[in-house]
């Protein structure tokens, strides 16, 4: 079910950047039919991914209608008449997939700290027990704190940008922004848009 999720994320980011492109040439239409054909193949090996049958087919299903909507909206896009750039334009020069680290809260400092002290505990007799016993909650609780920041973690795509002008910037994304280095990008309400 997760993948459906995701799956349905990446539909919506390729739809909406499809539906903003104006105009493209023969050059960044072939790029495009690349990506397109590109994340398809990629849908289709999350699909794979599902347990159940019936979703996984849904998946699938749901891919196509992706991949073939993207494809006519890339040939519309070729087809039609060359659009004035409305605001700053620009290339995109890379795109970087990176981790955005979770943050922890006091409950995996506790779980862990708790865990590490009935740990600590369980070895040693007297007062090495109970030095023991400190040393497992301190140890459990750094522990639990990592533990659960890894746990949050997320992906975090950073878009870097080079306008005409020469002037260069980064966009942070949440979600796949379904860009290649080399696309053509317009800055729009505070992000970017592929033309």
């Amino acid at each position: 079910m997760h993948n459906r999720t995701l799956l349905a994320t990446m539909l919506l980011a390729s739809l909406t950047t499809g539906a903003a492109q104006a105009q493209m040439s023969k050059d960044q239409y072939n790029a495009e039919t690349r990506r397109i054909n590109t994340r398809y193949a990629e849908d289709k090996k999350l699909c794979a991914d599902e347990n159940n049958s019936g979703a996984r087919m849904q998946c699938l299903r749901d891919a196509k209608t992706a991949y073939d909507k993207a494809l006519t909206q890339a040939k519309t896009a070729y087809q039609s008449k060359p659009g004035a750039c409305h605001g700053e334009c620009g290339k995109v020069t890379s795109v970087v997939l990176g981790e955005k680290a979770g943050e922890s809260s006091s409950l995996g400092l506790i779980a862990g700290g708790v865990a590490g002290a009935l740990l600590g505990n369980q070895v040693g007799s007297g007062h090495g027990r109970q030095v023991a016993t400190l040393a497992g909650a301190a140890g459990g609780a750094y522990a639990g704190k990592k533990i659960e920041e890894k746990a949050k973690a997320s992906k975090q795509w950073t878009v870097n940008v080079r306008y005409d002008n020469g002037r260069e910037a980064s966009f942070l994304f949440d979600h796949d922004p379904q860009m290649l280095s080399g696309d053509r990008v317009e800055h729009v309400n505070g992000t970017i848009v592929r033309r």
